[in-house]
């Protein structure tokens, strides 16, 4: 009698442990039940620094063009209020060279739009030839003349400013302006293609007189530019704008 009793006791112990299996096998195979879960990636931890990965701005000296990633010339004016530009000239040379030749904008001639003659000099003249600082006999330009390098070079990268260049046109007017304009290192190479750009001010109208167009202004106002890629020896211009308010 006791052996019956601890029979049927075992086989209850087995089924129930059999039930209890099935059921288990059961939820892990139904679709309905979620598998396990990745871990959360939670909020991240104050003391450990995120790292951020930013693309740097290019510089107008490294996008492409004339005078930064091919031979020629770019010019950069920025009228002032009293009608003197500060000027940049970043050039490229197809050769090096030891000897820069520079030329100020036409002098003693009456150019078209121009009321009268001007006398422009460039004073504080800072030159760089690929990246070093050329020391100069002096820092201002009244005519041609030759400057010296350290070293021959291919890049070079000029500032200064011009002044002597601007007549005013009416008094009625005082800002309404015409400046003669053109790069100091215009006979470095003729063929040159030279790119000026106006930053500042609001340019009216732009004239080049050495060439068969003479009408060298793009686009529409207020949006007018200099036309692009003008050779090197033919880049006088001579703008027609407002000069800036003072300060």
């Amino acid at each position: 009698m006791e052996d019956l009793r601890w029979r049927a006791s075992g086989a209850r112990w087995l089924a129930t442990a059999a039930l209890t299996l099935g059921l288990s096998a059961a939820a892990a195979c139904s679709p309905d039940v979620a598998g396990p879960a990745a871990p959360s990636p939670g909020l991240p931890d104050p003391r450990r620094p995120t790292a951020t990965i930013s693309t740097p701005a290019r510089s107008p000296s490294t996008s492409p063009g004339p005078g930064a990633t091919r031979p020629g010339i770019r010019l950069v004016a920025v009228p002032r209020p009293d009608g003197s530009f500060d000027i940049t000239e970043e050039v490229m040379l197809p050769k090096a060279t030891n000897i820069l030749q520079v030329q100020l904008p036409s002098s003693g001639e009456q150019l078209p739009g121009m009321m009268t003659r001007t006398s422009p000099t460039a004073g504080n003249l800072r030159v760089q030839a690929d990246g070093m600082n050329v020391p100069l006999a002096s820092t201002e330009i009244t005519t041609t003349t030759d400057v010296p390098l350290t070293t021959a070079a291919t890049t070079l990268r000029l500032t200064y400013r011009l002044s002597g260049s601007t007549v005013r046109r009416t008094e009625s007017r005082p800002e309404r302006a015409a400046s003669a304009i053109r790069p100091l290192t215009t006979i470095a190479e003729g063929g040159l293609p030279t790119n000026l750009t106006v930053r500042g001010g609001r340019l009216l109208n732009a004239v080049c007189p050495l060439l068969t167009e003479t009408r060298c202004a793009v686009g529409n106002p207020p949006e007018l530019s200099v036309l692009q890629g003008i050779p090197a020896d033919k880049a006088l211009v001579v703008l027609q704008l407002d000069l800036p308010q003072p300060q």
